[in-house]
């Protein structure tokens, strides 16, 4: 089955920041042991996740060298002014956001 994976916050969940980018930490780093996914796709806050400085850059990249697709929003990247803090390989758009999204067998939005 193919899942892609929607993140469109640096934290997950509502409420307590400090919990939710704790638990999306835990959630990341267990990522790779998902059988099936296929793809993360970052957009909004959620690319604030791929920045260089980002406690989660790791967790992303390290998804990224196992073969999972990580689709970053271009016009987000813009929005944020993170063209050069990105810390993964190229930035996408939403074409093929929207292609991937329309591939997967399950979505999943965190």
């Amino acid at each position: 089955m193919r899942t892609v994976l929607v993140l469109n916050n640096d934290q997950m969940g509502h409420g307590d920041a400090d919990l939710g980018h704790k638990i999306l930490g835990a959630c990341l780093r267990k990522l790779t042991r998902f059988a099936g996914l296929r793809a993360v796709v970052l957009y909004n806050g959620g690319i604030k996740l791929a920045a260089k400085n980002s406690p989660h850059a790791v967790e992303l990249h390290q998804l990224q060298e196992s073969g999972v697709d990580v689709l970053v929003c271009g016009t987000c990247v813009d929005h944020y002014g993170l063209q050069d803090q990105m810390n993964l390989d190229g930035v996408s758009n939403m074409d093929d956001i929207l292609a991937t999204l329309q591939s997967a067998d399950k979505v999943i939005t965190l």
